[in-house]
């Protein structure tokens, strides 16, 4: 399980704080784990007193047991968070890609690279569970304070417009400063 802290302020581009995962032990049961997950939330809340989080929605798979255990985490780090008075936000996957990158289709190498561009130099030795999770509240901080304003979906449908290529240099051209 990835996590991400940041500090965020008005229109400057989000500060890390803290990130990384969170390793659980295989060997002890899937509700003892869920009491790890459970007691790290709570622990991560006591030391860094955020005011907000914010949460990856849950996606569609394949594997039904993977998706209950899934969705059975979520649901303990959702009611942690409520638990100590936190509200809770939810971005779908597309939807963190969208913001970070413009492009909701973005691949999860795309994401990393420009997460490491807006943010600076991250911690090395990270998951991908990590990194999606820089970009739930990166894309949290965007969606409400907002350094640079989001590419409209309306007006631009897949930020690849009807021309292939459009929208992606039109959207570089609106933020010069979050090109590579």
């Amino acid at each position: 399980m990835g996590f991400a802290i940041i500090e965020s302020q008005g229109k400057e581009t989000p500060k890390l704080v803290e990130m990384g995962q969170l390793k659980l032990d295989k060997g002890r049961t899937h509700f003892e784990r869920l009491l790890d997950i459970h007691r790290f939330i709570l622990e991560l809340i006591k030391t860094h007193a955020p005011e907000e989080l914010a949460i990856e929605a849950p996606f569609f798979g394949k594997n039904v047991q993977s998706m209950l255990k899934l969705g059975r985490a979520q649901g303990v780090v959702i009611a942690a968070a409520l638990s100590c008075s936190l509200p809770v936000f939810e971005y779908a996957p597309r939807e963190v890609k969208q913001a970070i990158t413009g492009r909701g289709g973005a691949a999860k190498e795309q994401l990393a690279a420009m997460l490491m561009h807006l943010m600076g130099e991250l911690p090395t030795g990270l998951t991908e569970d990590a990194t999606d999770a820089l970009g739930v509240a990166v894309c949290h901080s965007f969606r409400h304070s907002g350094p640079i304003g989001m590419p409209k979906r309306a007006a631009n449908k897949s930020m690849g417009g009807s021309k292939k290529g459009k929208g992606w240099v039109q959207f570089l051209q609106q933020n010069p400063e979050r090109k590579c």
